[in-house]
């Protein structure tokens, strides 16, 4: 007699809450939030003030803050996608700078191992080169950290975050690996412009790509610490928001 044993699928939860802020593209407000990665970082975090001290140690890693945007010059609209661990207060934004109400959804996502979901992604794909420079104490081991700018670059930064089926968490050089893969090849790659930073940071620039196409759950521990945390650097300047979607679903 043949007997069949089936192990339970592995899942998590995966539990957060999105804004959706669509703004006019010409009001000051958006205008500058465009123009420089620091006020958008503000014009986020203006809707979370009070839930930590205002001086306390990282405040939007606290409240699980990320945020991807996209600016469509034709329709003159700058939507904010914005996630959070607790609930906004948008009412700082002014309601002259708004083209519709802002939305607040509620997300509530079994991610189950195994399953296939579309997913968009912002991301900041920057890579450390090690180079010998002269100092006066001698030759010196130095780290350069250089953003991407060419879709091959970005596809190999993506992939070495991807985790096959049995692959630990952490890969090489203690990269955190999201728990899921996917055919990088298939996906949609495309290099945005650079974003230069103003005020204390001037003359810095913040490289981007935006990465497009499907993953498979391999670890949904992984997964969604992935979605919950984001990945990458720079994610306090709209940089490693994933946004996930099942095959079918109208919502993002």
């Amino acid at each position: 007699m043949t007997t069949t044993s089936s192990r339970p699928v592995r899942s998590a939860q995966f539990i957060a809450c999105h804004s959706i802020l669509q703004l006019d593209a010409r009001h000051p407000l958006a205008q500058r939030s465009v123009l420089d990665p620091h006020i958008m970082h503000r014009t986020v975090m203006s809707g979370f003030y009070g839930w930590v001290e205002p001086d306390g140690p990282e405040p939007r890693a606290q409240m699980g803050i990320l945020n991807l945007w996209s600016l469509d010059l034709r329709s003159n609209k700058l939507l904010i996608v914005v996630q959070s661990r607790v609930q906004p207060d948008w009412s700082s934004i002014p309601s002259k700078a708004l083209l519709e109400d802002i939305a607040v959804l509620p997300i509530d996502m079994r991610i189950q191992q195994g399953e296939t979901l579309t997913f968009r992604t912002v991301v900041n794909p920057a890579r450390e080169r090690q180079v010998w420079t002269e100092t006066p104490q001698g030759r010196q081991l130095t780290r350069h950290r250089l953003a991407d700018t060419t879709p091959k670059h970005a596809r190999e930064w993506f992939a070495d975050r991807l985790q096959p089926e049995g692959a630990e968490p952490v890969g090489r050089a203690g990269i955190r690996r999201i728990g899921a893969t996917g055919d990088t090849s298939t996906m949609i790659v495309r290099i945005l412009p650079k974003l230069t930073f103003g005020e204390r940071h001037r003359g810095q620039k913040l490289g981007r790509a935006e990465i497009r196409g499907a993953l498979t759950v391999t670890d949904p521990d992984a997964f969604t610490h992935a979605l919950a945390n984001g990945i990458g650097r720079a994610r306090a300047y709209s940089s490693g928001l994933i946004l996930v979607r099942r095959r079918g679903d109208e919502g993002g």
